[in-house]
């Protein structure tokens, strides 16, 4: 596999991922707090590990790959170190704050205001999480804008 293939794999990967982060905050965020069920796997639900689960994983396999094959290439080094920082803060964040609330949220059988408050914090805050994978995407496809130029020209 070339540099630009596994670029090219985390690019994708990385774009499902923000595609699901979009899909969350635009639909699902929107509609839990009125409808705790919807987010509640036990009560038929949305199970969100099951794509979470699956494409991080995968996305952080591609882009440490992708890292690897590419760092001794100064050219695209600050790339390679954006795409790294932008899904990592991320992760760093969802697994510090997002992750156990949304547990938490899944286990309530309704919210009060004090939880109510909680949430509204929680879908305020998340909206954050795809502006920070769009910086590992751009950067990324940064790196591809590279790798055709250099081709082309």
């Amino acid at each position: 596999m070339g540099p630009a293939v596994a670029v090219c794999f985390a690019l994708i990967l990385g774009s499902l991922a923000l595609g699901g982060g979009i899909y969350e905050t635009l639909v699902v965020d929107a509609a839990w707090p009125g409808n705790l069920v919807l987010i509640q796997p036990n009560g038929g639900g949305l199970n969100r590990k099951i794509f979470w689960m699956l494409v991080h994983p995968l996305f952080e396999l591609a882009l440490l790959v992708s890292a690897w094959m590419n760092w001794s290439d100064r050219s695209v080094r600050l790339w390679i170190i954006v795409a790294l920082l932008g899904h990592f803060s991320a992760r760093a964040w969802s697994f510090a704050y997002f992750i156990p609330r949304a547990l938490r949220f899944e286990k309530l059988d309704d919210l009060r205001p004090e939880e109510m408050r909680s949430a509204t914090r929680w879908i305020k805050l998340s909206r954050c999480r795809p502006l920070l994978e769009a910086f590992s995407i751009a950067a990324l496809a940064m790196i591809l804008l590279h790798f055709a130029s250099a081709v082309s020209g």
